[in-house]
């Protein structure tokens, strides 16, 4: 008789999130919010300026410290864990990239920051990927936005992070270096089995590239769904 192999096929939990609070005196900025990411998924956290999307990613990144709830990095806590930070790596609008520093200047920097070994071969390789090669000796600060916006995203992916956070990344760029950048992050994850959190306030841009996507509004998370299933199950035209 032969032998029946059962496999669990669990996926990985990246990022796990449980009850997770943040107040400022009366303010419920991230209110009792529980999510998960597993390796290779996008997920889109969605909602309007001031839904609580910056300070969630603020407290994953331990930049803010929460009022209650837990938060796990591959299964580690990263403020008892600090070396699993080396795991993640984040962008975001607001992400200033020295301007009088060249690329290759600030890779090597970030590089070092993040204990790279062969630096030199990953900033290659990074920089081929996202078109950046031509641009490596010229500073950052004579570079037009969407380059910018490309040399911010290559400080993001320099350490091969297995958690990406990307909060509203290619917010005030033009329609099709948009998309450009979309592509390029898309084509990370997939190669790199990479979770990925993105905030954005943009429903074209989310039901493009996420997998699964979260309203948050008022810092709790109100619906849950595969983007391109939500607005017919809400009998709705578009995302919108």
């Amino acid at each position: 008789m032969s032998n029946v192999i059962y496999l669990n096929f669990m996926a990985e939990i990246i990022l796990e999130i449980k009850n997770l609070k943040k107040t400022y005196s009366n303010l419920k900025a991230v209110d009792d919010i529980s999510l998960s990411l597993e390796k290779g998924e996008i997920v889109g956290l969605l909602g309007p300026n001031g839904a609580g999307k910056t300070t969630l990613i603020n407290m994953i990144l331990t930049v803010l410290e929460p009022t209650s709830g837990s938060i796990l990095i591959s299964g580690e806590n990263p403020v008892e864990n600090r070396e699993i930070l080396k795991s993640v790596n984040f962008t975001a609008v607001s992400t200033q990239v020295p301007g009088n520093l060249t690329i290759k200047e600030n890779l090597i920097i970030f590089g070092m920051i993040y204990g790279i070994k062969n630096s030199k071969e990953r900033i290659n390789q990074v920089t081929k990927e996202l078109d950046l090669v031509k641009f490596l000796d010229i500073k950052v600060g004579f570079l037009s936005s969407g380059e910018q916006t490309r040399v911010a995203l290559a400080k993001a992916l320099i350490n091969k992070p297995t958690l990406l956070l990307l909060d509203e990344p290619t917010a005030s760029l033009d329609p099709h270096i948009s998309a450009t950048i979309r592509e390029k992050i898309k084509k990370y994850a997939e190669k790199n089995n990479a979770a990925v959190l993105w905030t954005s306030h943009n429903m074209y841009e989310v039901e493009g590239i996420c997998d699964r996507i979260l309203f948050i509004s008022h810092g709790k998370i109100i619906l849950e769904g595969n983007p391109r299933e939500l607005p017919q199950k809400y009998k709705k035209k578009n995302m919108e």
